[in-house]
């Protein structure tokens, strides 16, 4: 199955995204955009209390459940928009939410307010970006064409 759109967390940014969070360990934690699932299930293998993941591509979207399950059964798959989700959500306030969507992304500032209203205090958000797009977080690093920016939420 070929799905040009995807653009998997190179294996580089996946390793310092959580060499950066450094312990997820009993963390409620989102994986926005989920594409392969890689980031949550990786933090279902890291500890992760529970992990949401958001994929709007229904086969995507089992494949994950599929491949989480071998893990873990301390998660959820929603197969919708990630702003409709975002804005109806009524849960527990995430420890962390991951979010990589498209490059081409139109929506960035929509999508960053309403993550930063569904974390916890002390929370933290990452959003993984193309270089050329910069926003007032509260950190940056770069990895080739990749920027993760992260905002913690007091």
């Amino acid at each position: 199955m070929v799905m040009s759109d995807l653009r998997p967390t190179s294996s580089l940014v996946k390793n310092a995204l959580f060499n950066i969070l450094y312990d997820v360990s009993d963390t409620y934690f989102a994986d926005l955009f989920a594409g392969t699932g890689e980031i949550g299930i990786t933090a279902l293998k890291k500890g992760a209390r529970f992990v949401v993941f958001v994929e709007k591509n229904k086969k995507r979207a089992d494949e994950i459940k599929k491949k989480a399950s071998k893990f873990s059964k301390n998660f959820k798959v929603y197969s919708t928009d990630v702003l409709k989700f975002l804005k109806n959500y009524k849960g527990e306030p995430f420890d962390i939410i991951f979010a990589d969507p498209p490059y081409n992304y139109k929506y960035y500032d929509k999508l960053i307010e309403l993550s930063l209203s569904k974390l916890k205090e002390g929370g933290i958000f990452v959003l993984e970006h193309r270089a050329n797009k910069h926003f007032d977080a509260d950190e940056e690093r770069k990895y080739g064409d990749t920027i993760l920016s992260f905002w913690r939420k007091e």
